[in-house]
């Protein structure tokens, strides 16, 4: 059973850093790629920003220059670390990973809150 553990999230002021961790575990066959997305209250789960097995990356325009996102394919993780964050970064954010051998394509963490207030 394939899992993902989140953490890192948290309370942190604007214009602070914070840093999110997430680690699969279990029968994993072929990565595609892994990713971070949010959800905010009453909005859609919106991407934030993936990576692939081979390291490119893409990033939502919202978050360009102050996220970014990093991945370790050996020990199936997945980081996100993020500067200068505002009120709008407010929102549970949720690990996902594209897999060969997923039932559905993918998989989903339970998501770690992020909240950014003064």
């Amino acid at each position: 059973q394939v899992q993902l553990v989140e953490s890192g999230g948290g309370l942190v002021q604007p214009g602070g850093s914070l840093r999110l961790s997430c680690a699969a575990s279990g029968s994993i066959f072929n990565i595609l790629a892994m990713g971070w997305y949010r959800q905010a209250p009453g909005k859609q789960r919106e991407l934030v920003a993936t990576i692939t097995s081979g390291g490119y990356t893409n990033y939502a325009d919202s978050v360009k220059g102050r996220f970014a996102i990093s991945r370790d394919n050996a020990k199936k993780s997945v980081y996100l670390q993020m500067n200068s964050l505002k009120p709008e970064d407010t929102a549970v954010y949720y690990c996902k990973l594209n897999d060969i051998g997923a039932p559905t394509g993918a998989y989903w963490g339970q998501g770690t809150q992020v909240t950014v207030s003064s």
